[in-house]
């Protein structure tokens, strides 16, 4: 290195954990508003049949907290092999947190529209489309990591990153349909949708990264 030549600086990176303690605070709070969303009914001299007719709230109650679930799940997957959160990675992260804060109001337009038969088409497209939102964040994130050099930690290996580059994907197709088919099929629009939370349970793999290598033992 010739003289009064700096050396080149490294590169700042700024760990992921922070970004991922406040995801977890926000979405918790956005699964408790859900259950906030279910009043009970006022006449109690028929508290039970006033109980029932609530079921379009539990259905939209145990769906969307199922689907924040799957999108709490997909992001631990996620953060667990991105490196460095850049501003990039910061705002896309905020863009996805302030979708997920929607959810809780899709959930009670989708319970009253099915409640009061009416408008279940706009309410189950609503819902649909704010899940649809949340895969496409999902999905530029991960893209970004990916082709960001160094963006991700060497212990996901290439058909690692693939596998979970390829369920995102799925999430946004089988979300679309979803949510296409529930505009003129309300009811089974809503199926597609909770068939997706069943399915999206399922682990990817090699999410988890490479499987270290043990040593061998030496011979006594």
């Amino acid at each position: 290195m010739t003289e009064g030549t700096d050396p080149a600086p490294e590169r700042a990176e700024r760990e992921p954990a922070r970004l991922v303690a406040f995801s977890d605070g926000v979405i918790a709070i956005a699964v408790t508003l859900l259950v906030l969303e279910i009043h009970p009914p006022e006449d109690t001299r028929h508290l039970l049949h006033g109980l029932a007719e609530l079921w379009p709230s539990y259905l939209a109650y145990i769906i969307t907290f199922m689907l924040i679930g799957q999108v709490w799940a997909n992001h631990h997957v996620m953060f667990d092999h991105i490196r460095h959160a850049d501003r990039t990675i910061l705002f896309l992260n905020t863009v996805l947190l302030m979708d997920i804060a929607f959810l809780p109001f899709a959930a009670s337009v989708l319970a009253d529209a099915f409640r009061d038969g009416h408008g279940e088409r706009v309410a189950v497209v609503l819902h649909g489309v704010v899940f649809e939102v949340a895969a496409v964040v999902f999905n530029i994130i991960w893209w970004y990591a990916r082709r960001e050099r160094h963006g991700l930690l060497h212990k996901i290996d290439p058909a690692g990153a693939r596998a979970i580059h390829r369920r995102f994907q799925l999430a946004l197709v089988w979300l679309g349909l979803g949510t296409l088919l529930g505009a003129l099929l309300p009811v089974h629009g809503v199926v597609v949708i909770a068939a997706f939370n069943a399915f999206f349970w399922l682990p990817i793999s090699g999410e988890l990264g490479a499987a270290r290598r043990r040593a061998p033992r030496r011979s006594i």
